[in-house]
C-alpha cells in the first residue's frame, strides 16, 4: 500500500527539566499527514546545528560522525518504508517507527504454526489422538513443507501468502508431483484447512482462503470379496506357515470387521462375554477411539483357538501373531495370486468383506453392522450398502412374492 506523502526531519529538542547544555536531537515522520517523533539519543549544541540542513554544522571529527549517523538513520528509515512497500503491508509513521525500535510482532509462518499444531497434537497422543491421526498430519507437515519448497524455492512462507491461488497451486502440486489421486489430495488439504482456520481464529489472516475451494470428495465404490472368493480363501491349503498365518488374521478381520492395527492390538482380555452369554470382541478402535462390540462368529472363534498356544500370542498376551503391516500386505499379495482373486487383498478390503458380504448380505440390518463397526453415524456405513446390488435383488424378489400372495388373497 504506498503513501499518499510521505516526511521526515531531524531537529534539536528541549526537554521540559533541561535548562542549558546540548539538546536532543530527535526525528520526525510523516506519512499522509500523521506523524511520530523519536530521538536519535544523540545530544548536539544549538549553536552548530543547522536547521535548514537539519544536520550539525562544522568539519570536526564529532560533526561528521554525527551527520554519517543520521545518514545511516534516515536510510534505515528508507529501508523500512521500502520493505513496507515491497511486502505489500500498510506504510504509516507508527509502523516504520516500530521497525526502527524492534516493536514488531513477529509474522507467523506457515511452517511455523503447522509445527506447533502437530507439537500439541504430539502431547496429546493416546489422551485426544491416535497415532494414526499424529502420523497423518507428519505426512501433510511434509507435504506442505515440500510444495513451499518447489512452488517458492524456499523453506517457509509468511501466512499472507495463505489465499486461493496457493491452495490451488498445492492441490495441482498434490495430483502431478506427488501423484495422489482426487480423494487423497482432497483428505490432505482438509488436514491443511485446519491449519489455516487457526490463522484465522487467531485474526493472523483476514479471511479463509478455503472459503471458495471446493473439497468434495468422489465416490468410491467398496470392493468387497465374495462368498465364493472367501470360501476359496479359507479352503486353501498352505504349505508355507507364514502364509498359513497371515490368510487366517486376513479370515479374523473378514469375520469381525476390525482393521489391521485392531487386530495388531487385540489382547486376550478384549476378549469377553457378551449379554447373549457368548464370546465377543470389546475393543475401541485406534483410528477413532470409538468402542466396538462384535459376537465372535464360530469362523473367528475356530481362528482364535487355533493360536491360543502361539508363542508370540501367549509372550505378549495378543490373541493373533500379526507381523507389520508392510509384510501382511507382500504375503496378501501372493495370498491373492494362490486364489485366483483379481482384486487386492488389504485389511479394508476385509472390513468392507464383513460389512457386506459377511453381515449386510445376510440380512442383519445397518445400524447394527454400523454399531460393530464403530462408526459414529449410520451415514458413514451406507457407503457399504450400495454396493448390494444382490441384496437389492433379494429384496425386491421378496417384495413381488409378498404381493403375488396378497393377488392370491384378493382373488
Amino acid at each position: 500500500m504506498l503513501e499518499k506523502s510521505f516526511g521526515l526531519l531531524f531537529y534539536l529538542k528541549q526537554s521540559k527539566t533541561q535548562k542549558k547544555g546540548p539538546l536532543y536531537i530527535y526525528l520526525k515522520i510523516t506519512v499522509d499527514g500523521k506523524s511520530v517523533e523519536l530521538s536519535s539519543k544523540r545530544k548536539w549544541e544549538t549553536a552548530k546545528w543547522s536547521s535548514s540542513a537539519a544536520r550539525a554544522v562544522g568539519t570536526r571529527e564529532d560533526a561528521r560522525e554525527l551527520n554519517h549517523f543520521l545518514d545511516a538513520l534516515e536510510l534505515r528509515i528508507f529501508q523500512a518504508k521500502r520493505s513496507l512497500i515491497e511486502a505489500d503491508r500498510e506504510v504509516s509513521a507508527q509502523v516504520i517507527k516500530d521497525i526502527l525500535t524492534g516493536n514488531v510482532e513477529k509474522r507467523k509462518k506457515i511452517l511455523e504454526v503447522f509445527t506447533e499444531h502437530n507439537a500439541q497434537m504430539k502431547a496429546l497422543q493416546g489422551v485426544d489422538f491416535a497415532p494414526s491421526t499424529m502420523q497423518r498430519y507428519s505426512i501433510s507437515y511434509n507435504h506442505t513443507r515440500d510444495f513451499i519448497k518447489w512452488k517458492y524455492r524456499t523453506d517457509d512462507r509468511d501466512i499472507k501468502d495463505l489465499d486461493h491461488e496457493f491452495i490451488s497451486q498445492y492441490a495441482f502440486w498434490l495430483k502431478t508431483v506427488r501423484n495422489c489421486d482426487h480423494n487423497t489430495t482432497m483428505k490432505y488439504l482438509v488436514n491443511f484447512k485446519k491449519i489455516v482456520l487457526i490463522c484465522v481464529r487467531n485474526k493472523w489472516l483476514p479471511g479463509d482462503p478455503f472459503s471458495n475451494f471446493k473439497l468434495t470428495r468422489k465416490t468410491v465404490e467398496r470392493t468387497a470379496l465374495t462368498d465364493i472368493e472367501l470360501q476359496r480363501i479359507a479352503e486353501k491349503n498352505f504349505e508355507n506357515v507364514r502364509l498359513s498365518n497371515v490368510r487366517d488374521i486376513f479370515l479374523f478381520s473378514c469375520y469381525t470387521g476390525l482393521a489391521y492395527v485392531d487386530v495388531k492390538n487385540l489382547k486376550r482380555e478384549d476378549i469377553q462375554t457378551g449379554v447373549d452369554g457368548e464370546l465377543w470382541v470389546f475393543i475401541n478402535r485406534q483410528k477413532t477411539n470409538a468402542l466396538s462390540k462384535i459376537p465372535l462368529l464360530p469362523e473367528a472363534m475356530d481362528i482364535i483357538k487355533k493360536y491360543n498356544d502361539h508363542p508370540k500370542c501367549i509372550i505378549n498376551g495378543v490373541v493373533l501373531p500379526v507381523l507389520t503391516n508392510q509384510k501382511m500386505n507382500s504375503y496378501l499379495k501372493e495370498i491373492a495370486d494362490c486364489c485366483a482373486i483379481q482384486m487386492e487383498l488389504t485389511y479394508h478390503i476385509a472390513r468392507h468383506t464383513f460389512a457386506t458380504t459377511v453381515t449386510l448380505s445376510n440380512g442383519v440390518p445397518i445400524e447394527t453392522v454400523s454399531k460393530m463397526l464403530g462408526h459414529a453415524t449410520i451415514k458413514q456405513t451406507q457407503h457399504y450398502a450400495k454396493t448390494l446390488d444382490l441384496k437389492v435383488s433379494e429384496d425386491m424378489n421378496r417384495l413381488k412374492k409378498r404381493m403375488v400372495r396378497k393377488g392370491q388373497a384378493s382373488a
